[in-house]
């Protein structure tokens, strides 16, 4: 560079050494913006990732539940083809107090004992679902009513049509 003053020319030279400067300088870090800016996208990621996690979970507890009274649906069968009877509890089965995945022990009602009827699952139109037994698990809530109806029972996992259903209480 020449600067003109008082007659005299002078030279500046920059010299830039190698390593030194603002082009060689090297960055050590992130900026704030950019932290800001992964982690906003990792929230939008797990505010996706959360609630598909939890229904994926659900569904899973729902067809162990379907499993479940598939298997001890068998196991009553098997019982009724040698005792010519339901049995009266679960345990006379062999099945001891078996829980849901919700952690709720199955509820299991033998048609044929007195006042069951009383106690049934019931459809839309009152009508017990089952003429043999009932056999169910009432569900991610733990609460549950006679009809399928009902507000607390639409998410029970219900044995209906002697066995020709298994499934959540709203799709019967």
């Amino acid at each position: 560079m020449e600067i003109a003053g008082g007659g005299a020319v002078r030279r500046e030279r920059h010299i830039e050494h190698a390593g030194r400067g603002p082009a060689a300088r090297t960055r050590r870090g992130f900026t704030l913006v950019e932290l800001a800016v992964a982690l906003g996208i990792f929230a939008v990621l797990m505010s996706l990732a959360v609630p598909a996690w939890n229904g994926y979970r659900e569904r899973v507890k729902r067809d162990q539940a379907i499993r479940d009274i598939t298997m001890m649906s068998s196991a009553i069968e098997r019982y009724f083809q040698d005792a010519r009877d339901y049995p009266p509890s679960l345990a006379d089965v062999g099945l001891g107090d078996p829980k849901d995945p919700w952690g709720n022990s199955y509820r299991y009602l033998n048609m044929n004992a007195r006042g069951a009827r009383g106690h049934a699952r019931k459809d839309h139109s009152l009508v017990p679902i089952n003429t043999d037994f009932d056999l169910y698990s009432m569900g991610p809530d733990g609460r549950s009513a006679p009809p399928l109806t009902a507000q607390m029972s639409r998410d029970d996992i219900v044995r209906g049509n002697n066995g020709k259903f298994v499934g959540p209480a709203a799709d019967y």
